[in-house]
Protein backbone atom coordinates (compact mmCIF):
# COMPACT_ATOMS: atom_id res chain seq x y z
CA UNK A 1 0.00 0.00 0.00
CA UNK A 2 1.12 3.32 -1.07
CA UNK A 3 1.42 6.39 1.32
CA UNK A 4 -1.40 8.07 -0.39
CA UNK A 5 -3.44 5.07 0.00
CA UNK A 6 -3.45 4.88 3.92
CA UNK A 7 -5.46 7.09 5.84
CA UNK A 8 -6.24 8.36 9.21
CA UNK A 9 -7.56 6.68 12.05
CA UNK A 10 -9.18 8.60 14.94
CA UNK A 11 -10.84 7.11 17.92
CA UNK A 12 -11.45 7.73 21.29
CA UNK A 13 -9.58 5.85 23.81
CA UNK A 14 -9.53 5.67 27.85
CA UNK A 15 -7.18 8.87 28.27
CA UNK A 16 -8.37 11.45 25.53
CA UNK A 17 -9.07 11.30 21.29
CA UNK A 18 -6.28 9.22 19.58
CA UNK A 19 -5.18 9.53 16.13
CA UNK A 20 -2.86 7.11 13.56
CA UNK A 21 -1.75 10.01 10.80
CA UNK A 22 0.50 8.37 7.98
CA UNK A 23 4.00 9.92 7.05
CA UNK A 24 3.53 10.32 3.71
CA UNK A 25 7.27 10.58 3.33
CA UNK A 26 7.80 7.10 4.50
CA UNK A 27 6.25 3.58 3.17
CA UNK A 28 5.56 2.03 6.69
CA UNK A 29 6.04 5.38 8.97
CA UNK A 30 2.70 6.37 11.07
CA UNK A 31 2.33 8.79 13.67
CA UNK A 32 0.29 8.43 16.72
CA UNK A 33 -1.05 11.73 18.98
CA UNK A 34 -3.14 12.11 21.89
CA UNK A 35 -5.46 15.07 21.89
CA UNK A 36 -3.20 16.66 19.70
CA UNK A 37 0.25 15.51 21.38
CA UNK A 38 2.49 13.50 19.71
CA UNK A 39 3.23 10.43 21.26
CA UNK A 40 4.91 7.85 18.97
CA UNK A 41 6.29 7.91 15.96
CA UNK A 42 6.47 3.76 13.96
CA UNK A 43 7.72 2.53 11.06
CA UNK A 44 6.56 -0.98 10.26
CA UNK A 45 8.94 -1.58 7.74
CA UNK A 46 12.04 -0.37 9.27
CA UNK A 47 11.68 -0.52 13.27
CA UNK A 48 15.01 0.83 13.76
CA UNK A 49 14.15 3.76 12.07
CA UNK A 50 13.46 6.39 15.35
CA UNK A 51 12.00 9.38 14.35
CA UNK A 52 12.17 10.93 17.58
CA UNK A 53 15.13 12.18 19.01
CA UNK A 54 14.25 10.06 22.80
CA UNK A 55 13.64 7.13 21.37
CA UNK A 56 17.12 7.24 19.66
CA UNK A 57 18.68 7.91 23.12
CA UNK A 58 16.62 4.90 24.42
CA UNK A 59 18.03 3.06 21.50
CA UNK A 60 21.74 3.90 22.57
CA UNK A 61 21.46 2.83 25.76
CA UNK A 62 19.80 -0.66 25.06
CA UNK A 63 22.60 -1.29 22.26
CA UNK A 64 25.25 -0.69 24.86
CA UNK A 65 24.60 -2.44 27.75
CA UNK A 66 24.88 -5.90 26.35
CA UNK A 67 26.90 -7.65 23.04
CA UNK A 68 24.96 -6.26 19.87
CA UNK A 69 21.98 -9.04 19.13
CA UNK A 70 22.32 -10.71 22.79
CA UNK A 71 18.46 -11.15 24.00
CA UNK A 72 17.57 -9.04 26.47
CA UNK A 73 14.41 -9.25 29.06
CA UNK A 74 12.54 -5.83 29.29
CA UNK A 75 9.86 -4.49 30.89
CA UNK A 76 8.41 -0.96 29.61
CA UNK A 77 6.27 1.14 31.48
CA UNK A 78 4.29 2.95 28.60
CA UNK A 79 3.04 1.69 25.68
CA UNK A 80 2.08 4.25 23.03
CA UNK A 81 2.48 2.76 19.31
CA UNK A 82 5.54 0.15 20.84
CA UNK A 83 8.57 1.85 18.93
CA UNK A 84 11.07 0.82 21.30
CA UNK A 85 10.09 -2.53 21.88
CA UNK A 86 9.75 -2.71 17.89
CA UNK A 87 13.45 -1.65 17.94
CA UNK A 88 14.68 -4.30 20.39
CA UNK A 89 12.78 -6.95 18.46
CA UNK A 90 14.31 -5.97 15.62
CA UNK A 91 17.88 -5.95 17.05
CA UNK A 92 17.85 -8.28 19.58
CA UNK A 93 15.71 -11.20 18.49
CA UNK A 94 14.60 -13.52 20.76
CA UNK A 95 14.61 -10.60 23.78
CA UNK A 96 11.60 -11.01 26.10
CA UNK A 97 9.34 -7.90 26.40
CA UNK A 98 6.56 -7.12 29.00
CA UNK A 99 4.53 -3.47 28.11
CA UNK A 100 2.31 -2.05 30.83
CA UNK A 101 -0.08 0.40 29.52
CA UNK A 102 -2.73 1.95 31.25
CA UNK A 103 -5.06 2.80 28.34
CA UNK A 104 -7.08 -0.51 27.20
CA UNK A 105 -8.65 0.87 24.33
CA UNK A 106 -5.35 2.55 22.56
CA UNK A 107 -4.28 -0.99 22.74
CA UNK A 108 -6.77 -2.07 21.14
CA UNK A 109 -5.95 0.59 18.25
CA UNK A 110 -2.40 -0.04 17.98
CA UNK A 111 -3.23 -4.36 17.63
CA UNK A 112 -5.81 -3.22 15.14
CA UNK A 113 -4.27 -0.80 12.62
CA UNK A 114 -0.01 -1.59 13.67
CA UNK A 115 -0.03 -5.09 15.17
CA UNK A 116 3.40 -5.78 16.61
CA UNK A 117 5.57 -8.62 16.12
CA UNK A 118 5.85 -11.95 18.36
CA UNK A 119 7.81 -11.68 21.33
CA UNK A 120 5.84 -8.35 22.44
CA UNK A 121 3.66 -8.75 25.51
CA UNK A 122 1.00 -6.14 25.93
CA UNK A 123 -0.49 -5.60 29.44
CA UNK A 124 -3.28 -3.03 30.19
CA UNK A 125 -2.50 -2.07 33.53
CA UNK A 126 -1.09 0.53 36.14
CA UNK A 127 2.49 0.99 35.65
CA UNK A 128 3.45 0.85 39.21
CA UNK A 129 1.34 -1.73 40.14
CA UNK A 130 2.93 -4.05 37.24
CA UNK A 131 6.42 -2.84 38.66
CA UNK A 132 5.53 -4.09 42.05
CA UNK A 133 4.25 -7.35 40.43
CA UNK A 134 7.26 -8.03 38.97
CA UNK A 135 9.46 -10.78 40.22
CA UNK A 136 12.74 -10.00 41.90
CA UNK A 137 15.61 -9.72 39.92
CA UNK A 138 14.19 -11.16 36.60
CA UNK A 139 14.62 -8.65 33.79
CA UNK A 140 17.51 -6.75 32.29
CA UNK A 141 16.37 -3.71 32.05
CA UNK A 142 13.57 -0.92 33.12
CA UNK A 143 11.97 1.61 30.55
CA UNK A 144 9.78 3.93 31.85
CA UNK A 145 8.43 6.47 29.19
CA UNK A 146 4.94 6.52 30.76
CA UNK A 147 3.02 10.04 29.97
CA UNK A 148 -0.95 10.90 30.72
CA UNK A 149 -1.68 13.40 28.14
CA UNK A 150 2.13 15.22 28.57
CA UNK A 151 2.81 15.10 32.38
CA UNK A 152 4.36 11.85 33.96
CA UNK A 153 2.56 11.41 36.67
CA UNK A 154 3.77 11.44 40.20
CA UNK A 155 3.80 8.48 41.29
CA UNK A 156 5.95 6.75 39.52
CA UNK A 157 8.69 9.94 40.05
CA UNK A 158 9.21 8.41 43.96
CA UNK A 159 12.37 7.25 45.27
CA UNK A 160 9.53 4.23 46.48
CA UNK A 161 8.95 3.51 42.72
CA UNK A 162 12.12 3.45 41.84
CA UNK A 163 13.20 1.24 44.27
CA UNK A 164 10.82 -1.52 42.94
CA UNK A 165 12.40 -0.81 39.49
CA UNK A 166 16.22 -1.75 41.11
CA UNK A 167 14.64 -4.78 42.75
CA UNK A 168 13.27 -6.33 39.87
CA UNK A 169 16.32 -6.01 37.94
CA UNK A 170 18.88 -8.33 37.32
CA UNK A 171 22.68 -7.60 38.63
CA UNK A 172 24.13 -5.22 36.16
CA UNK A 173 20.40 -4.28 34.90
CA UNK A 174 19.53 -0.83 34.52
CA UNK A 175 16.90 1.50 34.44
CA UNK A 176 15.97 4.43 32.12
CA UNK A 177 13.23 6.94 32.04
CA UNK A 178 12.19 9.38 29.70
CA UNK A 179 11.09 12.60 31.49
CA UNK A 180 10.39 16.02 29.86
CA UNK A 181 11.16 19.50 31.97
CA UNK A 182 11.42 23.09 31.29
CA UNK A 183 13.55 26.18 32.93
CA UNK A 184 14.42 26.24 35.85
CA UNK A 185 14.86 22.03 35.17
CA UNK A 186 13.93 21.96 38.51
CA UNK A 187 11.93 18.50 37.95
CA UNK A 188 14.62 17.04 36.36
CA UNK A 189 17.02 17.95 38.96
CA UNK A 190 15.17 16.40 41.73
CA UNK A 191 14.63 13.84 39.53
CA UNK A 192 18.46 12.97 38.78
CA UNK A 193 18.69 13.44 42.98
CA UNK A 194 15.94 10.55 43.26
CA UNK A 195 17.68 8.08 41.00
CA UNK A 196 20.91 8.78 42.55
CA UNK A 197 19.33 7.86 45.50
CA UNK A 198 18.40 4.57 44.70
CA UNK A 199 21.23 3.60 42.21
CA UNK A 200 25.00 3.83 42.87
CA UNK A 201 25.54 4.92 39.12
CA UNK A 202 23.74 7.46 37.22
CA UNK A 203 23.78 9.94 34.29
CA UNK A 204 21.29 12.13 32.45
CA UNK A 205 21.11 12.72 28.80
CA UNK A 206 19.31 15.92 27.13
CA UNK A 207 19.93 17.95 24.33
CA UNK A 208 22.28 21.18 25.20
CA UNK A 209 19.84 23.46 24.97
CA UNK A 210 17.57 21.83 27.67
CA UNK A 211 20.43 21.27 29.87
CA UNK A 212 21.13 25.16 29.70
CA UNK A 213 17.64 25.63 30.63
CA UNK A 214 16.90 27.56 27.50
CA UNK A 215 13.70 25.68 26.36
CA UNK A 216 11.63 22.43 27.32
CA UNK A 217 12.65 19.29 26.49
CA UNK A 218 13.00 15.15 27.00
CA UNK A 219 15.49 14.26 29.09
CA UNK A 220 16.75 10.72 29.68
CA UNK A 221 17.58 9.32 33.54
CA UNK A 222 19.74 6.31 33.04
CA UNK A 223 20.18 4.43 36.66
CA UNK A 224 22.05 1.03 37.31
CA UNK A 225 23.80 -0.84 40.26
CA UNK A 226 26.79 -1.08 38.08
CA UNK A 227 29.10 1.38 36.14
CA UNK A 228 27.32 1.93 32.80
CA UNK A 229 28.33 2.69 29.08
CA UNK A 230 29.47 6.13 29.56
CA UNK A 231 31.85 6.28 26.65
CA UNK A 232 29.80 4.11 24.39
CA UNK A 233 26.34 6.72 24.98
CA UNK A 234 28.48 9.45 24.89
CA UNK A 235 29.96 8.58 21.08
CA UNK A 236 26.76 7.76 20.49
CA UNK A 237 24.26 10.90 21.76
CA UNK A 238 26.84 12.84 19.79
CA UNK A 239 26.48 11.52 16.11
CA UNK A 240 22.68 12.09 16.48
CA UNK A 241 21.20 14.55 13.94
CA UNK A 242 20.06 16.30 17.42
CA UNK A 243 23.07 16.01 19.62
CA UNK A 244 22.70 15.31 23.09
CA UNK A 245 25.34 15.59 25.88
CA UNK A 246 25.62 13.05 28.57
CA UNK A 247 26.34 14.21 32.32
CA UNK A 248 27.64 12.00 34.99
CA UNK A 249 29.51 12.12 38.22
CA UNK A 250 30.78 15.41 39.01
CA UNK A 251 28.62 16.92 36.11
CA UNK A 252 25.49 15.49 37.03
CA UNK A 253 26.37 16.73 40.92
CA UNK A 254 27.05 20.15 40.14
CA UNK A 255 23.63 20.16 38.23
CA UNK A 256 21.54 18.41 41.17
CA UNK A 257 23.38 20.51 44.14
CA UNK A 258 21.11 20.45 46.98
CA UNK A 259 17.73 19.38 45.49
CA UNK A 260 16.38 16.31 47.69
CA UNK A 261 15.13 13.32 46.47
CA UNK A 262 11.50 12.80 45.92
CA UNK A 263 9.35 10.53 48.01
CA UNK A 264 5.76 9.81 47.71
CA UNK A 265 5.20 12.16 50.10
CA UNK A 266 6.35 15.24 48.12
CA UNK A 267 5.95 13.73 44.93
CA UNK A 268 4.19 15.86 41.98
CA UNK A 269 3.34 15.04 38.07
CA UNK A 270 6.00 16.76 35.92
CA UNK A 271 5.49 20.79 34.71
CA UNK A 272 2.83 20.70 31.77
CA UNK A 273 4.69 21.69 28.74
CA UNK A 274 4.71 25.63 27.41
CA UNK A 275 2.11 26.18 25.07
CA UNK A 276 2.65 24.80 21.65
CA UNK A 277 5.70 22.64 22.53
CA UNK A 278 4.67 19.37 21.11
CA UNK A 279 1.30 19.65 19.88
CA UNK A 280 0.05 19.63 16.53
CA UNK A 281 -2.95 20.06 14.60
Amino acid sequence: MSPEDRLPVERAVGLGTAKLMPDLDCDGGWLLTLDGTPQSYVDLADPTHLEFEYTQRIAHLLDAVAPAGQPLDVLHLGGGALTVPRYLAATRPGSGQRVVELDGPLVELIADQLPWPDGITVQVGDARDALAATPAGSVDAVVADVFHGSRTPGRLTSVEFLRLAAAALRPGGCYAANLADGPPLAFAKAQAATVRAVFPYVCLAAEPSVLRGRRYGNVLLIGSDRPLPVAELTRALAADVFPARLCDEGELARLIGRTAPVTDATATDSPPPPEGAFSIG
